[in-house]
């Protein structure tokens, strides 16, 4: 479960990637977006480098998914991201086996949405979105 995302074409910046791969994989068009910031950069278990493209849409999008590309898509409002149920934090600490290593004990955030899981990056970039639209602990 993830965000439409992917690699930087050569000479291609982070908003029009963004835009790009939006487009390429649930039909998103570029036009439609009024990019409005950006979230914390963050790396992913697999040493991926993500930078968060923030945008707004006048409506609920229309979306139509790429099949090569994903298997399903799904919109939700950031209200309901906050609704009974919804949200779920715990610890986690992926040095633990490695005692030698020191203490990396981290929040691991949970948003059971749709039907689904999202949680890793993609529930570290919805956290940190929803810390920023309802100013919360000062946004991350």
């Amino acid at each position: 479960m993830s965000f439409p995302g992917g690699r930087l074409d050569k000479g291609e910046g982070a908003v029009d990637a963004a835009l790009r791969e939006a487009h390429e994989e649930i039909g998103l068009e570029p036009a439609s977006v009024e990019v409005v910031g950006w979230l914390h950069s963050l790396y992913t278990v697999n040493a991926a480098l993500v930078l968060p493209v923030v945008g707004v849409l006048e409506r609920r999008p229309r979306s139509v998914p790429n099949p090569a590309e994903v298997a399903r898509v799904f919109d939700v409002e950031l209200a309901e991201l906050t609704a009974d149920g919804v949200y779920r934090e715990d610890t986690w600490d992926p040095y633990d086996r490695w005692p030698q290593s020191g203490s990396g004990a981290r929040p691991l955030w949970f948003f059971d949405v749709e039907g689904e899981r999202v949680w890793g990056a993609t529930a570290r970039m919805l956290h940190e979105l929803a810390l920023v639209v309802f100013g919360l602990a000062g946004g991350a």
